[in-house]
């Protein structure tokens, strides 16, 4: 997403990055404690600190590709009611704060008439433009990419949720592996058409549902 770029774009894509990654990892330690699991809180990561939640090589990658992870929050499902519907709503929890805060985003662009896309039709765009573009960007990328169905990305969680328990724990048994398979679709480039249009189509549903407030 930032190839190529100057150091100047990088540097204004920081503070989106820091926003995204500390929002989305803060998702998932509150709603883990909401529903009895203090692990993220007695570990010091139910916070908005995003030194915290910095996980560097994923933040690098969400700088260059759009596309990266924070430091995984620690839960532990045992605390839960019924373990697998809570650990899928805790993962849940993490890419739609980021599509929360892509939409408030977009809110406040319109509230204050900033335009976040100059730059697209070629126009020269101001700090707070570029800045605001890039949260709402790497925001919805951010959530996108984690609702991915391969571990440890948060859609595996979601999806393993609706899974029999023989056939859930089969799969587990090459968590492992999947690791190694994500980097190589990563590396490869064989997701980024996929995830391009993924985020283009969010972003669009999500100018529709702005334009359609009434302000």
């Amino acid at each position: 997403m930032f190839r190529g770029a100057s150091a100047e774009q990088i540097l204004l894509s920081i503070p989106a990055v820091l926003i995204a990654i500390t929002f989305h990892e803060y998702a998932h330690g509150y709603v883990a404690y909401k529903l009895g699991d203090p692990t993220a809180k007695n570990n010091g990561r139910l916070t908005l600190n995003p030194i915290k939640h910095l996980d560097p090589f994923g933040a690098i990658m969400l700088l260059i590709v759009g596309f990266g992870w924070a430091k995984p929050v620690p839960v532990n499902p045992a605390y839960f009611k019924k373990p697998k519907n809570g650990m899928a709503l805790v993962s849940l929890a993490g890419p739609m704060s980021n599509i929360l805060l892509a939409f408030i985003t977009l809110v406040i662009a319109k509230i204050f008439n900033i335009q976040i896309f100059s730059m697209l039709y070629g126009f020269r765009s101001s700090y707070i433009e570029i800045i605001m573009f890039n949260i709402v960007i790497l925001n919805i990328g951010l959530a996108i990419f984690n609702m991915i169905p391969i571990p440890p990305l948060d859609g595996s969680k979601i999806f393993s949720s609706f899974l029999p328990q023989r056939i859930y724990f089969g799969i587990m048994r090459y968590e492992r592996y999947a690791h190694i398979i994500l980097l190589l679709l990563i590396v490869t480039g064989i997701l980024t058409p996929f995830l391009g249009r993924m985020l283009t189509g969010v972003l669009l549903t999500l100018n529709r549902l702005v334009y359609l407030l009434p302000f």
